[in-house]
């Protein structure tokens, strides 16, 4: 095999000494052009490739950060990282991206990443209710991580989300226009901080149109397509069902979508729909979704920008900034039927 070129031998191709050519190629010495030429000919020459680890612990940075999601196969934290990833690489950083399964076991082994220096920062994305190890993890390491989407009680950190109550009255509002007042609630899990305020919204928009929801009508999943499939089966349960349901993700009114057809209930015509996140495929979907809409590059780009501004040295705060949403409206929602309509048994899939 051809031994690969050392710092030794551009250097003294170059004729200058191995401190000279390290300290110039990692940015931290001025030379004359001519001298500086010689060594760009020498590295071409002897097609020379830096020992990128080396390198970075020559500086004491890993020039690298680390994106935690809750799920890498769920198109919305796809997208966010991907903007987040898109900001770093841009300022020539290193991106590691763990999928964590929303398990916190997975998600404190990222913070030992990045305690042992293998990572300059951490944007953290999860997706459950902290018991309290996550929130001392972030508190011990100030200026290093940076919150987006969800919420960490007690977690001492930049955190970037959406306006979420908002999102829920707007979307509740927006069904009871179109005069539904029987309006169901299928939201994310129990202690998650988006759940908690989009139910928020939605009793607020109810307790202004004088409309008093039964217990019934909520209903807790998770913000995955398959358990939302099988926890909307309580909603189409009641009779008389709902006229219209607000959905607390765009993943849960996939679910929603996928009962109702199981059980020939045809949208908006026998109930109406309304997701939150507004994601692309949501023009695809039959019928076409409306949703209210958040601005998931946003939220990445800047975690992402603020995390990359505190590993240069920015001064440390725990701003909360709070991003808007817009409603979107699209084919899955109508008046509502006159009669009490009932549902079907479920099909098989």
């Amino acid at each position: 095999m051809t031994r690969k070129a050392t710092i030794g031998d551009v250097a003294k191709r170059a004729k200058v000494s191995p401190t000279a050519v390290s300290r110039w190629l990692n940015g931290g010495l001025e030379l004359p052009e001519a001298t500086g030429a010689r060594i760009r000919a020498a590295v071409t020459a002897l097609d020379y490739q830096p020992h990128a680890q080396a390198r970075r612990l020559s500086k004491g940075k890993a020039e690298a950060i680390g994106i935690v999601v809750p799920d890498i196969s769920n198109a919305f934290f796809a997208l966010l990282a991907g903007e987040a990833e898109r900001v770093a690489v841009a300022s020539g950083h290193d991106v590691v991206i763990w999928s964590s399964r929303n398990r916190i076991e997975r998600e404190l082994a990222c913070f030992d990443r990045l305690r042992g220096g293998y990572i300059d920062g951490l944007l953290l994305i999860t997706n459950h209710e902290d018991d309290g190890r996550l929130a001392e993890r972030i508190k011990s390491m100030p200026g290093r991580v940076v919150i987006i989407d969800e919420d960490v009680v007690g977690g001492v950190a930049p955190r970037f989300f959406v306006e979420n109550e908002l999102g829920g009255f707007t979307a509740t509002r927006h069904l009871i226009e179109h005069g539904h007042r029987r309006i169901a609630h299928i939201g994310g899990p129990k202690g998650v901080m988006s759940a908690i305020e989009r139910a928020e919204g939605w009793r607020r928009a109810l307790a202004e149109a004088g409309i008093t929801p039964d217990a019934q009508w909520h209903v807790r999943t998770e913000y995955e397509v398959e358990p939302a499939t099988r926890d909307a089966a309580q909603l189409f349960a009641l009779d008389p069902l709902p006229t219209a349901i607000f959905a607390g993700s765009d993943a849960v009114a996939l679910g929603v979508m996928t009962q109702a057809r199981r059980r020939s209930i045809a949208i908006p015509k026998d109930i109406s729909l309304v997701g939150f996140d507004g994601m692309p495929i949501n023009d695809l979907l039959g019928p076409p979704l409306t949703s209210i809409a958040q601005p998931i590059d946003d939220l990445g780009r800047l975690g992402a920008e603020k995390l990359l501004a505190l590993i240069q040295g920015e001064p440390f705060d725990a701003t909360r900034t709070r991003l808007p949403v817009e409603l979107v409206r699209r084919a899955s929602v109508a008046a509502p039927r006159d009669d009490k309509f009932r549902a079907k048994p479920a099909k098989d899939r």
